[in-house]
Protein backbone atom coordinates (compact mmCIF):
# COMPACT_ATOMS: atom_id res chain seq x y z
CA UNK A 1 0.00 0.00 0.00
CA UNK A 2 1.37 3.43 -1.08
CA UNK A 3 0.98 6.57 1.24
CA UNK A 4 1.20 10.17 -0.14
CA UNK A 5 1.75 13.19 2.17
CA UNK A 6 -0.33 15.89 0.52
CA UNK A 7 0.37 18.47 3.22
CA UNK A 8 4.11 18.39 2.67
CA UNK A 9 3.63 18.59 -1.03
CA UNK A 10 1.28 21.54 -0.59
CA UNK A 11 3.72 23.46 1.48
CA UNK A 12 6.58 23.22 -0.91
CA UNK A 13 5.40 25.82 -3.36
CA UNK A 14 4.96 28.34 -0.54
CA UNK A 15 8.47 27.72 0.74
CA UNK A 16 9.77 28.00 -2.74
CA UNK A 17 7.96 31.26 -3.22
CA UNK A 18 9.48 32.66 0.00
CA UNK A 19 12.94 31.61 -1.08
CA UNK A 20 12.46 33.20 -4.46
CA UNK A 21 11.09 36.34 -3.00
CA UNK A 22 14.04 36.49 -0.59
CA UNK A 23 16.53 35.94 -3.38
CA UNK A 24 14.88 38.11 -5.93
CA UNK A 25 13.67 41.06 -3.83
CA UNK A 26 16.63 41.44 -1.33
CA UNK A 27 18.52 44.06 -3.41
CA UNK A 28 15.74 46.72 -3.31
CA UNK A 29 15.24 46.52 0.46
CA UNK A 30 18.96 46.98 1.20
CA UNK A 31 19.12 50.16 -0.87
CA UNK A 32 16.18 51.63 0.94
CA UNK A 33 17.73 50.80 4.31
CA UNK A 34 21.06 52.40 3.25
CA UNK A 35 19.21 55.52 2.12
CA UNK A 36 17.39 55.69 5.39
CA UNK A 37 20.68 55.34 7.28
CA UNK A 38 22.25 58.13 5.23
CA UNK A 39 19.24 60.38 5.86
CA UNK A 40 19.36 59.72 9.59
CA UNK A 41 23.12 60.37 9.62
CA UNK A 42 22.62 63.65 7.74
CA UNK A 43 19.93 64.75 10.18
CA UNK A 44 22.14 63.86 13.13
CA UNK A 45 25.08 65.74 11.64
CA UNK A 46 22.85 68.73 10.93
CA UNK A 47 21.56 68.73 14.49
CA UNK A 48 25.10 68.46 15.82
CA UNK A 49 26.25 71.37 13.63
CA UNK A 50 23.28 73.51 14.64
CA UNK A 51 23.91 72.70 18.29
CA UNK A 52 27.59 73.59 17.97
CA UNK A 53 26.78 76.88 16.21
CA UNK A 54 24.15 77.70 18.83
CA UNK A 55 26.66 76.95 21.60
CA UNK A 56 29.24 79.22 19.94
CA UNK A 57 26.70 82.03 19.55
CA UNK A 58 25.68 81.72 23.20
CA UNK A 59 29.35 81.87 24.25
CA UNK A 60 29.90 85.06 22.22
CA UNK A 61 26.72 86.54 23.64
CA UNK A 62 27.82 85.84 27.22
CA UNK A 63 31.24 87.34 26.45
CA UNK A 64 29.61 90.51 25.14
CA UNK A 65 27.35 90.64 28.20
CA UNK A 66 30.42 90.40 30.45
CA UNK A 67 32.11 93.20 28.49
CA UNK A 68 29.01 95.40 28.76
CA UNK A 69 28.78 94.73 32.50
CA UNK A 70 32.47 95.59 32.93
CA UNK A 71 31.95 98.83 30.99
CA UNK A 72 28.95 99.71 33.14
CA UNK A 73 30.97 99.07 36.29
CA UNK A 74 33.73 101.32 34.96
CA UNK A 75 31.20 104.04 34.18
CA UNK A 76 29.84 103.86 37.72
CA UNK A 77 33.37 104.12 39.12
CA UNK A 78 34.09 107.12 36.88
CA UNK A 79 30.86 108.77 38.03
CA UNK A 80 32.00 108.40 41.62
CA UNK A 81 35.41 109.84 40.75
CA UNK A 82 33.81 112.79 38.91
CA UNK A 83 31.56 113.42 41.90
CA UNK A 84 34.53 113.39 44.27
CA UNK A 85 36.47 115.75 41.98
CA UNK A 86 33.52 118.15 41.83
CA UNK A 87 33.18 118.09 45.62
CA UNK A 88 36.93 118.69 45.93
CA UNK A 89 36.74 121.72 43.62
CA UNK A 90 33.86 123.16 45.64
CA UNK A 91 35.71 122.61 48.92
CA UNK A 92 38.90 124.09 47.45
CA UNK A 93 37.07 127.22 46.24
CA UNK A 94 35.40 127.61 49.63
CA UNK A 95 38.73 127.15 51.41
CA UNK A 96 40.43 129.71 49.14
CA UNK A 97 37.64 132.19 49.83
CA UNK A 98 38.01 131.67 53.58
CA UNK A 99 41.78 132.09 53.35
CA UNK A 100 41.30 135.31 51.37
CA UNK A 101 38.87 136.62 53.98
CA UNK A 102 41.26 135.72 56.80
CA UNK A 103 44.17 137.39 55.02
CA UNK A 104 42.03 140.46 54.45
CA UNK A 105 41.09 140.58 58.12
CA UNK A 106 44.72 140.22 59.12
CA UNK A 107 45.71 143.01 56.74
CA UNK A 108 42.95 145.23 58.08
CA UNK A 109 44.04 144.54 61.63
CA UNK A 110 47.67 145.20 60.81
CA UNK A 111 46.97 148.34 58.74
CA UNK A 112 45.70 150.66 61.52
CA UNK A 113 48.54 149.61 63.80
CA UNK A 114 51.09 150.43 61.11
CA UNK A 115 49.37 153.72 60.33
CA UNK A 116 49.40 154.81 63.96
CA UNK A 117 53.03 153.77 64.29
CA UNK A 118 54.16 155.67 61.18
CA UNK A 119 52.13 158.78 62.05
CA UNK A 120 53.44 158.86 65.61
CA UNK A 121 56.98 158.63 64.27
CA UNK A 122 56.31 161.46 61.80
CA UNK A 123 54.95 163.96 64.36
CA UNK A 124 57.46 166.77 64.96
CA UNK A 125 57.70 169.07 67.96
CA UNK A 126 55.40 172.08 68.36
CA UNK A 127 52.60 170.27 66.55
CA UNK A 128 49.69 168.08 67.61
CA UNK A 129 46.82 166.35 65.87
CA UNK A 130 43.22 167.00 66.84
CA UNK A 131 41.63 164.50 64.43
CA UNK A 132 42.70 161.67 62.16
CA UNK A 133 40.12 160.07 59.86
CA UNK A 134 41.20 156.81 58.21
CA UNK A 135 39.33 155.29 55.24
CA UNK A 136 40.31 152.15 53.30
CA UNK A 137 42.51 154.25 50.96
CA UNK A 138 43.02 157.71 52.51
CA UNK A 139 44.02 159.41 55.75
CA UNK A 140 42.77 162.89 56.67
CA UNK A 141 44.57 164.88 59.37
CA UNK A 142 43.47 167.95 61.27
CA UNK A 143 45.76 169.55 63.78
CA UNK A 144 47.44 172.66 65.14
CA UNK A 145 51.03 173.89 65.22
CA UNK A 146 52.88 176.83 66.66
CA UNK A 147 54.50 177.58 63.29
CA UNK A 148 54.42 176.45 59.69
CA UNK A 149 57.87 174.93 59.97
CA UNK A 150 56.36 172.20 62.17
CA UNK A 151 53.68 171.59 59.54
CA UNK A 152 56.35 171.39 56.82
CA UNK A 153 58.34 168.93 58.93
CA UNK A 154 55.23 166.76 59.34
CA UNK A 155 54.67 166.74 55.58
CA UNK A 156 58.31 165.82 54.97
CA UNK A 157 58.20 163.00 57.51
CA UNK A 158 54.97 161.56 56.11
CA UNK A 159 56.35 161.71 52.59
CA UNK A 160 59.29 159.53 53.62
CA UNK A 161 57.00 156.63 54.49
CA UNK A 162 56.89 154.19 51.57
CA UNK A 163 53.30 153.16 52.21
CA UNK A 164 52.06 156.78 52.13
CA UNK A 165 51.40 158.86 49.04
CA UNK A 166 52.65 162.45 48.85
CA UNK A 167 50.83 164.43 51.55
CA UNK A 168 48.66 167.32 50.41
CA UNK A 169 48.15 170.42 52.57
CA UNK A 170 44.54 171.43 52.04
CA UNK A 171 44.32 174.30 54.52
CA UNK A 172 46.57 176.26 56.88
CA UNK A 173 44.89 179.04 58.85
CA UNK A 174 46.65 181.34 61.29
CA UNK A 175 44.70 181.99 64.48
CA UNK A 176 45.28 183.58 67.86
CA UNK A 177 44.60 181.29 70.79
CA UNK A 178 42.20 182.48 73.44
CA UNK A 179 43.69 183.71 76.70
CA UNK A 180 47.10 184.36 75.16
CA UNK A 181 48.68 186.30 72.37
CA UNK A 182 50.44 183.27 70.90
CA UNK A 183 49.54 182.47 67.33
CA UNK A 184 48.81 178.96 66.14
CA UNK A 185 48.21 177.45 62.73
CA UNK A 186 45.35 175.08 62.14
CA UNK A 187 45.92 172.78 59.19
CA UNK A 188 44.34 169.98 57.19
CA UNK A 189 46.37 167.31 55.40
CA UNK A 190 45.24 164.31 53.44
CA UNK A 191 47.15 161.49 51.75
CA UNK A 192 46.60 158.09 50.19
CA UNK A 193 48.12 154.94 51.56
CA UNK A 194 48.59 151.32 50.67
CA UNK A 195 50.41 148.59 52.56
CA UNK A 196 50.99 146.63 49.39
CA UNK A 197 54.26 146.75 47.53
CA UNK A 198 54.91 150.02 45.74
CA UNK A 199 54.17 153.64 46.44
CA UNK A 200 50.64 154.62 47.37
CA UNK A 201 48.72 156.56 44.71
CA UNK A 202 48.77 160.35 44.81
CA UNK A 203 45.45 161.91 45.83
CA UNK A 204 43.58 164.85 44.39
CA UNK A 205 42.15 167.16 47.06
CA UNK A 206 38.74 168.68 47.33
CA UNK A 207 37.69 172.10 45.96
CA UNK A 208 39.82 174.89 47.31
CA UNK A 209 42.88 172.63 47.49
CA UNK A 210 42.36 170.60 44.34
CA UNK A 211 45.41 169.17 42.62
CA UNK A 212 46.25 170.48 39.19
CA UNK A 213 46.48 167.91 36.40
CA UNK A 214 49.59 168.32 34.29
CA UNK A 215 50.84 165.86 31.69
CA UNK A 216 48.64 163.09 33.09
CA UNK A 217 50.04 163.39 36.64
CA UNK A 218 48.57 164.94 39.75
CA UNK A 219 50.46 167.94 41.17
CA UNK A 220 49.48 168.82 44.77
CA UNK A 221 48.05 172.29 45.30
CA UNK A 222 50.25 172.95 48.32
CA UNK A 223 53.47 171.00 48.78
CA UNK A 224 56.23 171.14 51.34
CA UNK A 225 57.87 174.02 49.51
CA UNK A 226 54.63 176.00 49.51
CA UNK A 227 54.25 175.41 53.23
CA UNK A 228 57.74 176.77 53.80
CA UNK A 229 56.93 179.86 51.72
CA UNK A 230 53.79 180.44 53.79
CA UNK A 231 55.91 180.21 56.91
CA UNK A 232 58.35 182.82 55.54
CA UNK A 233 55.49 185.15 54.64
CA UNK A 234 54.01 184.70 58.11
CA UNK A 235 57.30 185.57 59.75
Amino acid sequence: MIKINLLAEGKRPALARKAKSALGGGGGGGAREAGNLLLVAGVVLGLLGAGGWLFWVQGKLKQKEREVQAAQNEVEELKQVIKEVSEYKVKKADLERKIEVINGLKANQRGPVQIMDQVSRALPELLWLSNMDVTPTTINFRGSAFNMSAVANLIDNLDKVDEFAEPILNDATQKVSRGSRSEIYEFKINLGYSFKKGKAPTLATEAGGEAAVSGGTLAPAVSTKAAAEQQQRAE
